[in-house]
């Protein structure tokens, strides 16, 4: 048993980091839109609104919005079998909660949607990705509050029966959990001086579980066929020593993050769960219906995102940088320029350690190397670097579905194309099979070639990841 002959071999990107067009033709302020500029060593800034002379790079991401089709067309050539974007909220409804939709918003994504099918290119499709809208933000404090769920399930009636019969894979909310990492840059919430920081993230998480079961009841309600799945980053811990506090410590990491699959899968809070914010002093304020909600609301499969593993100790000790968590060095691997830990046996463990948990069907939603690109005099880009952490990642997906069983559905590795870096605003720190000619400062033409990895991701595709080489 190899990978499923339908496997979904692909790519993802986000809405925020590539389209661009931030305020052209009816769309309203995100929170992605206020997180200016930085860089490896100075952490990207939440203004409140648009600050003069304050660069945004998001605003122009790499013009997505007016390339879209060129793109798309570019992923048909690499043999794409499905394309995850996300869908900006509030280019659909400018302030969140408007009484009429955005038509120009919505025909954007018809359009981005249309030309995926006419390839035979299956949309995936992200319904929040980091895209609160800022009036939402301004008037409710985010996610804070509850009042979020009523015009985040409109939101989701809209795009649902708009696009009935056109798209078949939904994801609710981006990395869900990383609400308790980076909870402005997640969902928007400003956690202010003398606020109980636990206690306003843990009760704005509960008001996304509740949106998401209840996005997944309302999408199987208009279209039986929907599959809509939860989506999570995956940290994959280690404890640093066979010491069992070591150990202890690895545990209640992974617990935190489980914390939001368990109810996403399982429709309910576990024991475990309920014990956790009894540590952390949080008592949630559940409404009445939620828990019937929350079981009604179970997700049809988990994708999630991999690209490092980290290390637990409980040793007072400096910890490195990570995609959003900060751990212990491992002596064991080595680290991109960013600091990320690669580690392609980190993947297939998560794999196990999910389907294992939950036996419902994995999807790798994002899984990719941001490194600097050098074009060469010939206009070639000879990204070996990158070839490699993907192939040595693609063989751990199928050592996965061969060796243990796993479930899997498909592979969307992050950014096909470069695109913004979410977590530093960067150019440089580029992912895609494709260059765009973009730098730090929004210089550039904008031009896209192809890098070397393009034509090694076409063969892994036409091959169904028999050849890897």
């Amino acid at each position: 048993m190899s990978f499923r002959p339908d496997f979904l071999w692909g790519g993802a990107v986000a809405a925020n980091q590539c389209e661009g067009a931030w305020d052209e033709d009816g769309k309203g302020l995100t929170i992605s839109d206020c997180m200016t500029a930085g860089d490896v060593n100075t952490p990207r800034e939440f203004t409140d609104g648009i600050i003069p002379g304050k660069y945004y790079p998001n605003h122009d991401g790499i013009d997505f919005y007016h390339r879209c089709k060129e793109d798309i067309a570019l992923f048909a050539e690499m043999g794409f079998k499905v394309f995850r974007f996300s869908i900006s909220w509030a280019r659909i409804f400018p302030t969140g909660e408007d009484s009429t939709p955005n038509e120009k918003g919505l025909q954007f994504y018809e359009d981005v949607i249309d030309t995926c099918r006419s390839y035979g290119i299956e949309p995936l499709v992200t319904i929040s990705h980091y895209e609160t809208p800022y009036a939402l933000v301004k008037k409710y404090n985010s996610w804070a509050s509850r009042e979020m769920v009523e015009p985040f399930l409109r939101y989701c009636k809209t795009i649902f029966e708009r696009y009935k019969g056109k798209v078949r894979y939904w994801l609710t909310f981006n990395e869900i959990n990383t609400i308790i990492l980076h909870p402005s840059m997640s969902a928007g919430i400003r956690v202010g001086e003398g606020d109980n920081w636990a206690q306003t993230v843990y009760q704005a998480a509960h008001h996304e579980l509740v949106a998401s079961a209840g996005a997944v009841k309302l999408g199987h309600e208009i279209d039986p066929e929907n599959q809509i799945g939860m989506m999570m980053l995956y940290p994959t811990f280690y404890g640093e020593t066979c010491d069992p506090a070591d150990q202890l410590e690895c545990m209640r990491q992974m617990d935190t993050h489980y914390y939001f699959s368990d109810v996403q899968v399982r429709g309910y809070y576990s024991p475990k769960a309920k014990k956790l914010l009894d540590r952390k002093g949080v008592t949630l304020r559940i409404a009445p219906g939620d828990e019937a909600l929350l079981n009604a609301g179970r997700v049809d499969y988990i994708g999630f995102s991999y690209y490092n593993s980290n290390v637990a100790t409980t040793r007072e000790v400096e910890l490195i940088d990570g995609n959003m968590i900060n751990s212990v060095p491992n002596p064991y691997l080595t680290a991109s320029e960013w600091g990320w830990q690669i580690d392609p046996v980190g993947l297939r463990l998560a794999l196990n350690n999910l389907y294992d948990r939950y036996q419902i069907p994995l999807f790798v939603v994002e899984n990719g190397l941001g490194a600097r690109d050098t074009v060469l005099p010939d206009g070639t880009i000879e990204d070996d670097y990158r070839i490699d952490y993907l192939r040595r990642h693609i063989l751990s997906m199928k050592e996965a579905v061969e060796e243990d069983g796993v479930d899997l559905m498909g592979y969307t590795c992050w950014g096909p194309i470069d695109l913004v870096s979410v977590g530093t605003g960067e150019m440089r720190k580029r992912y895609g099979f494709i260059y765009v000619d973009r730098d730090d400062k929004g210089g550039g033409t904008y031009a896209r070639s192809k890098k070397k990895s393009f034509a090694w991701y076409q063969k892994v595709i036409a091959t169904n990841g028999g050849d890897l080489n």
